[in-house]
């Protein structure tokens, strides 16, 4: 007897709260989803009305500027019999009033360049906030070289540790 009172069907109750989580689920899912595709895509259109005019209004014209390449660097890292290497290539963004001047202190601007890379620690340059920290200490240096009005920007385009 308490065998049969333990093995009971579920009611109709029990049964109905489990259809009801489970859709609640499944609409949870959908919506999220729907979510997720509206976010992706930015917008969809329902209409067979086009926004592309009005948004390439909306864009800003670029502001003139130049870019003076710095020629890669390569500069031994460590200890003299240690076999690690940072390479670095970037790009300097400038006015292009400023882009020959920029370019005529060339040799000053590789020279702090080495002068602080050397200084850095092997194991600052593994960490992965590295990058951030050594292009604002170099340009912040470039920029007592060229004066504040002669760069804009520093541009990392080559950082291979070796």
């Amino acid at each position: 007897m308490a065998d049969d009172a333990t093995q009971q069907p579920p009611t109709a109750s029990k049964r109905g709260a489990k259809v009801l989580s489970a859709l609640a689920i499944l609409a949870a899912l959908g919506a999220g989803t729907a979510g997720f595709a509206v976010a992706w895509f930015e917008r969809i259109p329902f209409s067979g009305h086009s926004d592309h005019a009005a948004s390439a209004s909306a864009h800003q014209p670029l502001p003139d500027i130049a870019f003076v390449p710095i020629d890669a660097i390569t500069i031994p890292l460590g200890e003299a019999g240690g076999h690690q290497m940072l390479r670095l290539g970037a790009q300097l963004e400038v006015a292009p009033a400023q882009a020959t001047n920029v370019a005529h202190l060339m040799p000053r601007i590789l020279d702090v360049i080495n002068t602080y890379l050397r200084a850095v620690d092997v194991a600052e340059l593994e960490d992965r906030a590295a990058l951030v920290r050594i292009r604002a200490h170099l340009l912040r240096r470039i920029k007592i070289v060229t004066g504040d009005d002669g760069v804009h920007d520093l541009l990392i385009t080559e950082f291979l540790l070796n």
